[in-house]
């Protein structure tokens, strides 16, 4: 009998610890998931920043050095790795976009030009679904964060090689409100 009850306990933690390790595979999976939505999004705007330096380009030759940052800033922040060091690079990017549409701002033709007048549409598109694939990137690194620093499944996690993740969070320049005019 006292063999039947620690046989039974035995299966209980058994399936409780499975659950456990099944629930951080499941969130793991969200969270990458999520990294992975960003990371298109992301790719969507890389392949656009071309195009719209090169529309710009045409209007405004001398304004090199702007073209040179938004080049450079593309170029880093493809080659982020981390959650942080991704965020560091895209608000870099942005800003420097920021500056672009500032220089066009200056070119009245350029501002009436169809394909600036496009590229800008999706670019905008492009921001706001980096904006909402960032919430749900957060959303579920909350949830995954939450998970592992639970009792008791914190015990679990540390054990199965399961560590916190890191937010993807804008700079304090990017929390302030920005006047655009177009």
């Amino acid at each position: 009998m006292i063999t039947l009850v620690i046989l039974g306990i035995i299966v209980v933690l058994i399936v409780w610890a499975i659950a456990i390790y099944n629930g951080l595979i499941r969130l793991k999976n969200r969270v990458d998931e999520a990294w992975s939505d960003i990371d298109v999004q992301l790719k969507r705007r890389y392949d656009l920043i071309p195009n719209l330096v090169s529309t710009v380009k045409g209007y405004a030759t001398h304004e090199k050095e702007v073209f040179e940052k938004v080049t450079e800033a593309r170029t880093r922040a493809m080659g982020a790795q981390s959650a942080a060091d991704k965020a560091q690079a895209e608000n870099m990017l942005s800003d420097t976009l920021k500056s672009l549409f500032a220089v066009a701002e200056a070119y009245p033709d350029l501002k009436a030009n169809q394909n600036f007048l496009e590229l800008q549409r999706e670019l905008t598109d492009t921001e706001d679904k980096i904006q909402a694939s960032r919430r749900f990137y957060n959303g579920n690194v909350r949830d995954f964060n939450t998970k592992i620093q639970v009792f008791p499944n914190n015990m679990f996690a540390g054990m199965l090689g399961f560590s916190a993740r890191e937010f993807f969070e804008a700079e304090a320049g990017e929390k302030e409100n920005v006047k655009v005019e177009f």
